[in-house]
């Protein structure tokens, strides 16, 4: 009985209670006094209709697996590792560059770097909660988690966003001292050359600077990446956001005689997984750098 209700009367209640949302919404949209309201009643109709429908013809009420919160963890982890090195790679390049640039951004640094990433869990909660009130009808959800989107088996939410933005506040800064220290370490016998040759800005800057640090660029994406899925098991944990964190959180919270077992085998996925994103680095910094990556082996 108990199987039944959670493959079936689980799986009802939550498409009965997303068909009463899109009535609702329809019942609202037919005494909208304004377009903007229409619009907005209509796309929340659209979207609990497909919610209701996609909720009644899913196999299991719930993807929860192991390897389901593994494949959405990696994917957050990489979403907010992306983003902090879009953000590091050019910061550090004019740190290393500019001295004005360094002395501005130094004591910034300074500042935000040792914050906890509890403190910036919270912070992106508050953000995306204002930025996404109805996350059910904003187009963002919608084209994500369409059965169209390959991506849409990741089940993007606000939690997957605040969390992969905590990643990336938290992962932002070994990039970004590790890449400014390797442009200010380039040989000046190198830049001098380019100033003979009259090379351009540009043309400097792909050909001598980039190339010359590239191996301290790739030590701190190697550190980014780390601490990134280290600080994503936390968030995960304290945010209630899918994942391995969520994982570990719900058999401690949930006692039975299999739980420690669990803990302890999330543990092991979580420490296999993070050897090999490091080897993944590793392989990467050796395939786009004159550096074979042996002192960071």
């Amino acid at each position: 009985k108990r199987v039944d209700y959670l493959t079936t009367g689980n799986r009802e209640l939550k498409a009965a209670a997303s068909q009463e949302k899109a009535n609702k919404a329809a019942a609202d949209l037919a005494t909208a006094s304004t377009a903007s309201d229409a619009l907005k009643q209509a796309k929340a109709a659209v979207s609990n209709e497909e919610q209701a429908l996609n909720t009644r013809t899913q196999e299991y009420p719930r993807t929860a697996t192991i390897f389901w919160q593994t494949k959405r963890s990696i994917a957050t982890v990489f979403v907010g590792f992306l983003l902090a090195a879009i953000i590091a790679i050019p910061l550090g390049i004019m740190c290393g560059l500019n001295r004005i640039v360094m002395a501005c951004l130094t004591p910034i640094i300074s500042i935000f770097r040792p914050v906890s990433p509890v403190v910036w869990l919270l912070i992106f909660q508050i953000v995306v909660g204002a930025f996404f009130p109805d996350p059910n009808a904003h187009p963002l959800f919608i084209f994500m988690n369409n059965s169209a989107n390959p991506l849409a088996f990741l089940q993007t939410n606000p939690a997957m966003i605040f969390s992969a933005c905590t990643v990336a506040m938290c992962a932002l800064w070994p990039a970004l001292v590790n890449t400014a220290l390797g442009v200010s370490a380039i040989d000046k016998d190198y830049l001098n050359v380019a100033k003979v040759l009259r090379l351009g800005f540009w043309s400097r800057l792909f050909k001598i600077i980039i190339p010359s640090s590239l191996p301290l660029v790739f030590a701190g994406l190697r550190i980014s990446l780390g601490v990134g899925w280290m600080v994503l098991i936390a968030a995960e944990a304290l945010s209630s956001s899918d994942g391995l964190g969520k994982f570990v959180w719900d058999e401690y919270q949930n006692g039975s005689s299999q739980s420690f077992a669990n803990i302890i085998l999330a543990c092991f996925v979580v420490g296999i997984i993070g050897f090999f994103l490091d080897r993944l680095m590793i392989v990467l910094q050796r395939l786009a750098s004159f550096d074979d990556g042996s002192a960071t082996a």
